[in-house]
C-alpha cells in the first residue's frame, strides 16, 4: 500500500517554473516580469531576448523552463501558451560594508530575489 500521490499545485492547463537566488533587487526584477505578463510566450521570449536589462537573460531561462515543463511534463500545446502570471519574491540579502571617514562604516546591501512564472494554454491552437 503506497501513499497517495501529491496533488498538482497548478491547474491541468498550466505549468510553472521558479528561479531562485537571482542576484538583483526584487524591484528591478519586477520591472522585467511586468514586461512579459499576459503575453504569448513567443512574444515574451522575443521581448526578453532584446531587452537591455542584465537580468532579462535569467528571466528568459526561467520562461523557457516553464515552456519545457508544459510540453514535456504536462503535454500542453506550446503554440497556444501565454504567460498567465509572473511574480517576484525577496530572497536573502548579503550585508557588506565599506569604511568611511571619521571611523564610520557604510553599509552595502547585496539583495537576491526569485521569480515564479506560470504559463497557461489559451484554448485555441495557432
Amino acid at each position: 500500500m503506497s501513499t497517495e500521490k501529491n496533488p498538482r499545485r497548478v491547474a491541468d492547463n498550466e505549468a510553472m517554473a521558479i528561479s531562485r537566488m537571482l542576484r538583483t533587487s526584487p524591484q528591478k526584477l519586477n520591472l522585467v516580469a511586468g514586461l512579459i505578463r499576459g503575453k504569448k510566450v513567443e512574444k515574451a521570449l522575443a521581448d526578453l531576448t532584446f531587452s537591455k536589462r542584465r537580468i532579462a537573460g535569467d528571466v528568459k531561462k526561467c520562461l523557457q523552463s516553464a515552456i519545457a515543463n508544459a510540453e514535456n511534463n504536462h503535454n500542453l500545446d506550446v503554440d497556444s501558451l501565454i504567460v498567465a502570471e509572473a511574480w517576484v519574491g525577496k530572497n536573502l540579502v548579503m550585508k557588506r560594508g565599506r569604511p568611511r571617514a571619521r571611523g564610520r562604516f557604510g553599509k552595502i546591501m547585496k539583495p537576491f530575489s526569485e521569480i515564479t512564472i506560470k504559463v497557461r494554454t489559451t484554448g485555441e491552437s495557432a
